[in-house]
């Protein structure tokens, strides 16, 4: 191997797979990429950039709606047009991938279009339209990443059932949706049609929207959503569909009741895309659930096989598979990296939007910290005031004995943006006084965490201190 090259063969072009090709091969791999469908994956075609391409859409039918509080006028009809808004997504996933694809193509990634399946002694045979083939390799990366997960109660192949997939390729807008699951993916959506005129109602089997995020945020959240008219239903599922009709569905809930709506937006997690790849006869070890098993080097039960992105059951995020694909080429070239998601954020892009990293204070807790908190609103933030976006508030988690910054948990404007600030400041473990001693520009959004910081030792001087 000292002689030529390092060949690396990548399963799966998505925010894993590419970025492991492209990042194996500034490090003078041989690179070939696999890919059985479309570069970019399901964040870039599925998931990520197209709901957030629709979500600007609703955005700007909102600000155009919310004139006479701006103080201008639109004449005639402000409406929606859904096949617009589709077309528009459409664009923007095509450009990107086109990005990708050049990028790709300028690195000199071999990249072979069909299915991959792991062979005998680090080989991949890839089927093609045009026949099959085999490659060799020295190092393998799996990604393949995960699938909407389809509960079995439903029936998928019905136009009234949808996945987050067959959502995006709505072109009528639907008047009552029913959603099931209220976790992100399901909260932007419905942030989405409610915007559209959609009526909608989500039912939530645990007792919290946004199950991962901090009680107090999520319990603020419902209620912003109710002011919306979303109806959310939590510790209630869907027993069974009564009904398959042309153009409605009936589903009756565990409470008993009955609920007639025009579509049902599935959204219960996702599943890996692991079966029919040869895992097994390579000796490439999986959990029950058909993940595959890693450590936090990346590596697979069988040496010099990666695993990366959901298809290993870890944080299923796009940025934690582009991580873990940096971790697992570096492990290929003998650097013995390991997985560090201590500083990973998660972000709900919903309105308000929702974002969170490290430790929220009952998690502080349970790790043994002496955790205290501090916390400012977007309702005294003048920036936040001034967009006419003031409800939500930021709260910062510190150690009580070492003033290290431990977490924080955001909703309001532009937090899926200022998160990465209190990152930062885990991953190189700074603590709330340096992080408030930081000047930040006026008027921003993330003065708000310099006032939760202050506010840590009750030295906001925008917080009103009553008693003597």
């Amino acid at each position: 191997m000292a002689d030529r090259a390092v060949k690396i063969v990548v399963i799966g072009g998505g925010p894993g797979g590419y970025v492991a090709a492209l990042h194996a091969v500034r490090h003078g791999a041989d690179v070939t990429l696999v890919e059985r469908d479309l570069v970019g994956g399901t964040c870039l075609n599925r998931g990520c950039i197209p709901t957030k391409a629709l979500l600007a859409g609703t955005e700007a039918l909102a600000h155009a709606r919310a004139g006479n509080e701006f103080g201008f006028e639109v004449t005639g009809e402000v409406r929606p047009d859904l096949t617009r808004m589709m077309e528009r997504k459409n664009r923007v996933v095509t450009q990107l991938r086109d990005s990708v694809e050049v990028l790709l193509k300028k690195a000199k990634v071999d990249v072979i279009r069909g299915t991959g399946r792991l062979g005998k002694g680090l080989t991949v045979s890839v089927e093609t339209e045009a026949g099959g083939q085999t490659v060799q390799a020295d190092k393998i990366i799996v990604a393949t990443g995960s699938e909407p997960a389809r509960l079995p109660m439903f029936e998928f192949d019905h136009p009234a059932i949808l996945t987050s997939t067959s959502a995006l390729e709505l072109l009528t807008i639907p008047k009552s949706l029913l959603i099931v699951g209220a976790g992100v993916i399901g909260c932007e959506f419905a942030t989405f049609f409610a915007e559209l005129g959609t009526e909608i109602t989500m039912v939530e089997m645990l007792p919290q929207m946004l199950p991962l995020e901090d009680k107090r945020i999520s319990k603020q959240f419902q209620g912003l959503y109710r002011k919306r008219g979303i109806q959310v239903l939590l510790k209630t599922k869907v027993d069974r569909i009564d009904e398959y009709a042309q153009d409605y569905v009936v589903a009756r809930l565990s409470d008993g009741s009955t609920l007639s709506v025009e579509k049902i937006l599935v959204s219960v997690g996702r599943t890996p895309n692991s079966a029919g790849m040869g895992l097994e006869d390579a000796g490439v070890r999986t959990d029950g659930r058909g993940y595959i098993v890693v450590d936090d080097h990346m590596r697979t039960s069988v040496a010099d096989i990666y695993a990366v992105g959901d298809v290993n059951g870890g944080l299923m995020l796009a940025h934690v598979a582009s991580h873990e694909a940096f971790v697992a080429v570096d492990n290929c070239f003998g650097r013995d990296r390991v997985r560090d998601l201590r500083s990973t954020p998660s972000c709900t892009y919903s309105h308000p939007e929702v974002a969170s990293v490290g430790l929220n204070e009952e998690q502080a807790v349970e790790s043994g910290f002496q955790p205290i908190t501090g916390t400012y609103r977007f309702a005294a933030l003048g920036k936040a005031i001034a967009m006419g976006e003031d409800a939500g508030y930021v709260q910062l988690v510190v150690d009580n004995r070492t003033d290290l910054v431990l977490g924080a948990n955001m909703m309001g404007p532009h937090v899926t943006d200022i998160i990465h600030e209190v990152a930062v400041a885990i991953q190189n473990g700074l603590t709330a006084g340096q992080l408030g001693e930081t000047i930040h520009a006026h008027p921003t959004i993330a003065q708000a965490l310099m006032e939760a910081a202050h506010d840590v030792h009750g030295e906001s001087v925008h917080i009103s201190k009553t008693g003597g």
